[in-house]
């Protein structure tokens, strides 16, 4: 394994979240408790030996969280002590990454072991819990890293030595790297930081089974409804469910009282052009006013795009690009989403299709159309909803999302840097890539730069071995993001389901990948395991022990990678996850088979594998669905193309089949899910669909599974966005509802089961995220999200 160690733009001075300031004089208090506040030093009077960055995370009635960065600005040391004094009584309880005493005021932070090194321009960061009195917290005025005040000190006497990996400059090997040591880019000509956190770094305010999330903003929009404006927000996991929030349109305050029962205001005969924010009241105070809002003037917001030019291949067929499946990170860590588009050739083939296609890009947007950077995934990866599946996710905690995805011989990341032999070409006659080199990347999300790459898991071997010799089963992959420690994030990539499957999780910290397990069908006691996979995967903590399982198509993996359950259905196109049955306890897993002699759909105990009921043999059942689609049944209803009528929770034939059996979304004001199908949303009715939006000017995705390019809940409130490319695709058009809503729920992006969803969504077959708890006619209060954010 080699790896390329961070570069700069994985640090970000001038982005407010994450700036480096040097402390002069305190400049801010928090306002009453409860607050959720940034507080930082002065930089007017800047360093020359060190530099601190402290901020408050969190404050609640008697107590806060902080974290504090640390910038060595003088000569490289190996040890360090950072000393500061209380101004108003307050008293640190619990501290992590730094050995930290405190004498009244005085308060002394030392180096652990793995962070004492601290080059020239090197930094560190420590958090802390506190208490204080609860009238004010205001920031310690001085620091003063090994006796030098932060405030002034000595410039360093030796050249300080770079912090990055410049790019390369001789050109790319030309011969095929070895298969046990995959390459990167240009070998790094500098070791690697000193001061990256340990794999176990512990989160700034954890609670018991707290999992790792995203921090965002408000996502705040404005949807042109009627004669007015739909006014939409967050609510965050971290916040209290009765959180109430004063809308803003400019600088005049809308409403008389905070809003309390939801998260969106109706500003009735408001111009489509108006401008809000909005604004959290704790304690009877208003606090800080949120990012401006989105404006979705016609309904829709455009994200322009830059469509890569076509080609020919070596057969002398000339291609096109569309825009294809997306997902969304916070990918420079300012709280809002970018959004991550794999482009497909016009023709990219099924695995069981010959000929060439041409290379298959991967594109970083702003939502203002801004393009952060561009991978060429090269002419040894073939392009099919098989081939690539590209995970988004920040895997090491560092507050901005990382990029990862399978990548061979003449990739090229973000940055234009070659991955291994540019001028490699794998592919045979019949346009297949069964030779060479496979890696496994992970980019960096900012600037596309490859960070780790390691050989792919497993390799592909003899071919034949895989149930064929043409090259279609062995290269059907899935990709994944499960909390395997019950914290924090890993990467799941797979290779086979038809015969023999194989299941890796990986985990990303301080730069490099790291094999975590690996399951093979193939290793004793697996056997059974074989065939089970489905065209696309779920990820879900079904046996309720804080960490995920992959639920895989008719087998379950647990979080150790051993075999939880096999139900011997075998393959099947979909499937869905989610507390389906909120009368039972735990979670249910609906699945349709493509196997004749199976049955046609089931709904399946997610702990333990037990059919709960099942329908008939029907032969070939290649779409199914399940939600709470109608109020007239408890629960959610599932339903097949293979099988008659609607299906409860307990099997029973409870009505009419709906016109559709794609996807989903929560789209009008109730709690019971719309249906999603090519460019269209339609509410379910015992005699008939009713449309509720049908997309102007767009196209679906991947051919007669007509998908969007995504489906979640990006922005606003709890309820779901659907983004699909324009006919052209010169541009991805977000759609959101217009609809208000008297239901609060808090944003679906904070419940681990669903993000991860919305992560897995572009794999293979798409499918729709669902959360861990049961949203739907007659729910019980939704539960508050047990999360930290990072």
């Amino acid at each position: 394994m080699r790896n390329v160690p961070p570069n700069s733009s994985r640090s970000q001075p001038g982005n407010p979240r994450r700036a480096l300031l040097a402390v002069a004089t305190a400049v801010a208090t928090a306002a009453g408790a409860g607050v959720a506040t940034t507080i930082l030093a002065s930089p007017a009077a800047a360093a020359a030996g060190c530099a601190v960055d402290y901020r408050v995370t969190s404050q609640w009635p008697g107590g806060f969280g902080a974290s504090v960065s640390v910038t060595n600005l003088g000569d490289p040391v190996t040890s360090w002590q950072l000393t500061w004094s209380f101004g108003a009584g307050q008293t640190i309880t619990q501290a992590w990454n730094a050995a930290v005493t405190q004498n009244g005021a005085q308060v002394t932070a030392d180096n652990v072991g793995y962070n004492g090194n601290l080059a020239t321009n090197a930094s560190t960061e420590f958090g802390f819990n506190g208490s204080w009195n609860n009238s004010s917290n205001p920031v310690p005025t001085t620091f003063a890293l090994n006796g030098t005040t932060c405030t002034g000190g000595v410039a360093p006497t030796t050249a300080p030595p770079p912090t990055t990996a410049p790019p390369p400059t001789t050109a790319p090997p030309t011969t095929a790297p070895p298969t046990t040591a995959p390459p990167t880019t240009a070998p790094p000509t500098t070791a690697p930081p000193t001061t990256a956190p340990p794999p176990t770094t512990p989160p700034p305010t954890p609670g018991p089974g707290a999992k790792q999330m995203e921090d965002l903003d408000r996502g705040l929009i404005s949807v042109r409804s009627g004669s007015g404006n739909l006014v939409s927000w967050r609510l965050l996991g971290t916040e209290a469910a009765g959180t109430g929030f004063h809308v803003y349109r400019g600088s005049t305050r809308v409403t008389s009282s905070p809003v309390t029962a939801s998260t969106n205001y109706y500003d009735a005969g408001a111009a489509s052009n108006a401008s809000y924010t909005v604004r959290a009241v704790v304690g009877g105070v208003e606090q800080p006013a949120s990012p401006a809002s989105l404006t979705f003037a016609d309904g829709y917001l455009d994200v322009p795009l830059q469509v890569p030019p076509g080609g020919t291949t070596p057969s002398g067929e000339w291609y096109s690009y569309s825009a294809n499946d997306a997902s969304v990170g916070d990918l420079d860590g300012d709280g809002q989403y970018e959004i991550v588009l794999k482009w497909d050739p016009s023709n990219a083939k099924d695995n069981s299709q010959s000929g060439y296609t041409g290379n298959v890009y991967v594109d970083a947007y702003r939502l203002d159309g801004t393009r952060l950077w561009r991978v060429d995934l090269g002419r040894n990866i073939r392009a099919g909803a098989h081939y690539t599946q590209f995970q988004v996710y920040d895997y090491d905690g560092d507050g901005r999302a990382e990029v990862a995805m399978k990548t061979a011989d003449g990739t090229r990341d973000g940055r234009g840097s070659v991955i291994g032999n540019s001028g490699a070409d794998y592919r045979n006659s019949s346009g297949y890539v069964l030779s060479g080199p496979e890696f496994l990347t992970m980019f960096d999300g900012q600037t596309g730069a490859a960070i780790s790459t390691v050989n792919y898991v497993p390799a592909r071997g003899n071919v034949s071995s895989w149930g064929d010799s043409y090259g279609n089963r062995v290269d059907r992959f899935l990709a994944g993001t499960a909390y395997l420690d019950g914290q924090r994030p890993s990467l799941i990539m797979s290779r086979g389901y038809y015969t023999r499957t194989v299941i890796a999780a990986w985990d990303f910290r301080n730069g490099n990948l790291t094999q975590r397990w690996v399951f093979d069908s193939n290793s004793s006691g697996n056997g059974s395991y074989a065939g089970q996979g489905n065209h696309s995967l779920s990820i879900a903590d079904v046996d309720r022990d804080g960490r995920d399982e992959i639920v895989f198509g008719g087998a379950t993996i647990d979080d150790n990678g051993r075999g939880l359950w096999n139900t011997s259905l075998n393959h099947g196109d979909a499937g869905h996850v989610g507390d389906l049955d909120p009368g039972r306890s735990g979670l249910e897993y609906f699945k349709v088979q493509e196997d004749g002699s199976k049955p046609s759909s089931a709904l399946i105990d997610a702990r333990t594998g037990q059919i709960i009921w099942q329908t008939p043999t029907g032969g070939d059942n290649g779409r199914g669905v399940s939600a709470d689609i109608w109020a007239g049944s408890a629960g959610a209803e599932s339903w097949s193309s293979a099988v008659d009528g609607l299906r409860s929770p307990t099997g029973g034939n409870v009505g009419r089949k709906p016109s559709s059996a794609n996807f989903l979304s929560w789209w009008d004001g109730d709690p019971v899910r719309e249906l999603l199908d090519q460019t269209r949303i339609d509410k379910y009715g015992t005699s008939g669909d009713t449309r509720l939006l049908t997309g102007s000017g767009v196209a679906s995705n991947n051919g007669t599974k007509a998908t969007p390019a995504l489906s979640a809940d990006l922005f606003g409130d709890w309820r779901e966005e659907v983004i699909w490319r324009t006919s052209d695709s010169r541009a991805l058009r977000i759609y959101a509802t217009p609809h208000t809503t008297d239901r609060r729920i808090h944003t679906l992006m904070h419940d681990p089961q669903y993000r991860v969803a919305v992560a897995w969504q572009n794999t293979a077959y798409n499918q729709p995220p669902h959360p861990s708890f049961f949203i739907g006619a007659n729910m019980p209060a939704p539960p508050t999200p047990n999360v930290y954010l990072r």
